[in-house]
């Protein structure tokens, strides 16, 4: 009988899944590893050597590990309910006008469901990962995702759709480290070659980052539907074409393929007409946004007269004061000072302090 229970550990071959798994095997866990295939890069459309986390190199690095430290590693094909759920969701947004958020649906429906159904087939009370946050029991019963201690790697950002059922059965070992930490007990832990191991900040299914060429390959028939369209001022004045509205996004300045002696950006897109506005920096200013899907995470609900938080619109974003106001499951964001590029389709997620409060997909601006 293992010491503290057993463990299922998503293990991905990188750093920091690595150092989870071996962190929890050394504290007394009965640790289970698993690694999950969701995608393969030739059916992205990629031409070069396939890297990552769902490649063979990385697949069989995660199982030499659990090998090497004594414990059971499995890999989970889950390559069907990815590419329903986040690839199709992917494009769909891009051609509905907005900007996906393709690593909170991954956590939210695939990954912390897949690992819960395979923990519970495995006798596993627990599941844990290599996510950079941490998880507890609030003083109200309810589980709370909070803010891992690197905030520079901190990603509760993506973690606001996981329910409460889920994040009680949910252990994070590196919430209270900073990411040269973990390359250090890498190192320490004789996983020399793990500690110096790459990173890829890109969306894992689309190659070399290029969100364009990654549209054409599954729907080749974009370029003939929609076609090419009109730049406009916000006075709606035509000051060009663009090559469709799907291959922008809010807040864009670089790739437009327009030279107006300024600077501009990507202001607003209108998938109806398939136009795209242009303005200033400062026109990408908004005091206000709607978001829904909530999932409202540390409390159950929120003062009907309003609650006070810190949203963030963006993963990197270091997030602005605002009210909420919940009203027929939508919130509605109110901020104190006026944000720049809210996007439609990203993730707007609430703090309070540490702690994420909830969060949802932007609806409208």
């Amino acid at each position: 009988m293992s010491k503290h229970g057993r463990v299922l550990v998503a293990m991905s071959g990188g750093v920091d899944s690595s150092v989870a798994a071996i962190m929890l095997h050394e504290e007394g866990y009965e640790v289970v590893g698993i690694t999950m295939k969701t995608w393969d890069y030739a059916s992205s459309g990629g031409s070069t050597k396939e890297t990552g986390c769902c490649s063979l190199d990385s697949i069989n690095d995660a199982r030499a590990l659990a090998v090497n430290f004594g414990f059971p590693h499995f890999i989970l094909d889950i390559r069907n309910e990815f590419g329903d759920a986040v690839i199709d969701n992917f494009v769909d947004e891009y051609i509905a006008g907005r900007t996906p958020n393709p690593c909170v649906l991954c956590n939210t429906h695939i990954k912390w469901e897949a690992l819960m159904k395979r923990a519970d087939v495995l006798d596993c009370e627990f599941i844990a990962t290599g996510h950079y946050a941490k998880v507890r029991q609030h003083d109200n019963g309810r589980y709370v995702v909070s803010k891992g201690f690197d905030e520079s790697k901190d990603q509760s950002y993506v973690l606001w759709g996981v329910s409460q059922e889920n994040l009680a059965r949910t252990r994070f070992p590196l919430g209270g480290f900073s990411k040269k930490e973990i390359r250090e007990m890498a190192y320490q832990m004789g996983q020399k070659e793990l500690a110096s191991k790459s990173e890829s900040y890109e969306i894992c299914f689309v190659p070399n980052n290029d969100y364009r060429s990654f549209l054409r390959h599954r729907r080749p028939e974009l370029d003939t539907e929609i076609g090419p369209g009109n730049f406009i001022l916000s006075d709606g004045t035509v000051i060009g074409q663009h090559i469709g509205y799907p291959y922008f996004t809010i807040g864009q300045r670089k790739g437009l393929g327009i030279a107006l002696g300024k600077p501009m950006y990507v202001i607003e897109i209108m998938p109806e007409s398939n136009t795209v506005v242009l303005g200033e920096e400062h026109e990408l200013e908004r005091s206000q946004t709607e978001v829904g899907s909530v999932n409202l995470m540390k409390y159950a609900s929120l003062p009907s007269d309003g609650f006070e938080a810190v949203t963030k619109i963006r993963y990197k974003d270091p997030g602005a004061l605002s009210k909420l106001q919940l009203e027929n499951g939508n919130m509605l964001v109110n901020f104190e000072h006026a944000v720049k590029g809210i996007a439609p389709g990203q993730s707007a997620v609430f703090y309070e302090g540490d702690d994420v409060v909830g969060g949802g997909f932007i609806r409208k601006v």
